[in-house]
């Protein structure tokens, strides 16, 4: 997959607009600011993504080839359907034969060749309806998931930590051999349990950071490829 570039602006919309409504707070005038001249939000918006992180996952698979020949993808925390987006063009997917399931508790607006369940991924019943709706086991599990911020380092930390942790659990559960997952997570570092559970599963983990990811954002986002098949878990009672 060609590495998409960024140079210039062929979207007509001139680099460097300032937002002048001072009715707007000046930390939400500063956000849209930004987002306005974010050549990837632009780049986006020309391309037909739903959203800048895109080309996340595209920068990700340029450089760690992990859609090449997959034919079922589960998304996690999908809104509003960039990730999906791809996963439904590098799979073929189509309305006759879905091989993308997608979740999110937000609400998505439809996507050719994706299933989307309007669910919270934590509700029990998400796991069994995510399988039933890919129609196969996933060669990809993709999760963009993170918990709504405090404010406060610490407790966002540890709660997208957890969404990461039961999104791994669950990719254990279902890939195929040779599958990948793929999840956001943030600096701070990752459980040592975590990482160990997958180093058992899967053939390499590494932390991943994507130049599309603002320099100034904490997330980063956590690669295990090559997984191994279901492992038996280690008896700690032999230790």
């Amino acid at each position: 997959m060609a590495k998409p570039t960024i140079a210039g602006n062929r979207t007509g919309r001139k680099l460097g607009q300032r937002v002048k409504n001072k009715k707007m707070k000046a930390s939400s005038r500063q956000w849209l600011q930004r987002h306005i001249n974010d050549p990837y939000v632009q780049r986006a918006q020309l391309e037909g993504y739903r959203a800048r992180a895109a080309f996340k996952l595209l920068e990700i698979d340029e450089k760690h080839n992990i859609l090449k020949g997959a034919r079922r993808i589960i998304d996690l925390g999908a809104a509003p359907g960039s990730w999906s987006q791809i996963a439904a063009k590098v799979t073929g997917s189509t309305d006759e034969d879905i091989r993308v399931a997608a979740i999110d508790f937000l609400e998505m607006d439809q996507l050719p060749g994706v299933k989307i369940l309007q669910l919270d991924f934590l509700d029990p019943s998400a796991p069994a309806q995510l399988i039933e709706a890919v129609g196969g086991t996933p060669d990809v599990v993709i999760s963009d998931m993170a918990a709504p911020t405090t404010g406060h380092h610490r407790t966002d930390h540890l709660r997208t930590m957890h969404l990461c942790e039961v999104a791994a659990h669950f990719a254990v559960q279902v890939l195929g051999e040779g599958g990948h997952f793929l999840a956001k997570t943030f600096q701070g570092g990752t459980e040592r349990d975590l990482l160990n559970m997958l180093k058992r599963h899967f053939k390499q983990v590494v932390h991943v950071k994507p130049p599309s990811s603002r320099a100034e954002s904490v997330e980063m986002f956590l690669l295990a490829k090559g997984f191994k098949g279901r492992q038996p878990e280690p008896d700690i009672s032999e230790a």
